[in-house]
């Protein structure tokens, strides 16, 4: 069986929190809703759309999660056409940790609560398009904690739960990692604190990107 490092992209590959919270933001204002705080908006990054507007705002009815999601998305697609977006940088070392483990053998997913179009475009922008074998996305899935995304990956790569690493910086990644039966390894860098990382199931948390190659284990 191939061994599959599968990456989450917000808080994990790259700093995206500016544009996630700003989208937020301009979104509840535009509802005119009390805007969340950005600790609030952090904890959700991760989150399919609709899930994440019902944990924002868990009193309001469907419709208006929904009425959310969609505004949300034409927000972010309205900054990104316009050259509104701020940067959204990989975070240091990530470059020489996917070399290194695709050096020892590793193939690479991504498995995050984006889009197709969203995570095709960061991919992009950083050249690392050609580096994924297999990327899962919220367009085709259930939201994280559900495991479908990693059972689609480790189908599209060869692999098994056993030789199969999912990394990523929120709980919802390791209550997914879990229930799919794979290694679940957090990161220090994103969104969601080490403990609470320790506390969803990680088995092990990487304080910096280049301890990452040292607790890979599959």
């Amino acid at each position: 069986m191939n061994r599959l490092a599968l990456f989450d992209c917000d808080g994990t590959l790259v700093d995206s929190q500016a544009n996630i919270c700003r989208a937020v933001e301009d979104t509840f204002a535009l509802h005119r809703i009390d805007v969340p705080e950005r600790d609030a908006i952090r904890r959700i990054v991760g989150l399919s759309l609709v899930e994440a507007m019902q944990a924002l705002l868990p009193q309001a009815e469907a419709a208006q999660h929904d009425a959310l999601a969609t505004d949300y998305k034409a927000r972010f697609f309205e900054m990104r056409s316009t050259g509104a977006l701020a940067d959204e940088p990989l975070f240091d070392g990530i470059i020489d940790a996917l070399d290194q483990l695709g050096a020892d053998g590793w193939l690479f997913g991504v498995a995050t609560g984006k889009s197709d179009r969203g995570l095709a475009h960061v991919l992009a922008k950083h050249g690392l398009t050609a580096r994924f074998i297999t990327l899962q996305t919220a367009d085709r899935h259930p939201s994280k904690p559900h495991p479908s995304m990693i059972e689609q990956a480790m189908a599209d790569a060869g692999a098994a739960p056993e030789t199969t690493v999912m990394i990523g910086d929120t709980s919802y990644d390791m209550l997914m990692a879990r229930a799919a039966g794979t290694r679940a390894l957090g990161v220090g860098w994103g969104y969601h604190s080490p403990h609470e990382l320790h506390a969803a199931g990680a088995h092990a948390v990487a304080s910096e990107v280049s301890a990452l190659t040292g607790l890979m284990v599959a």
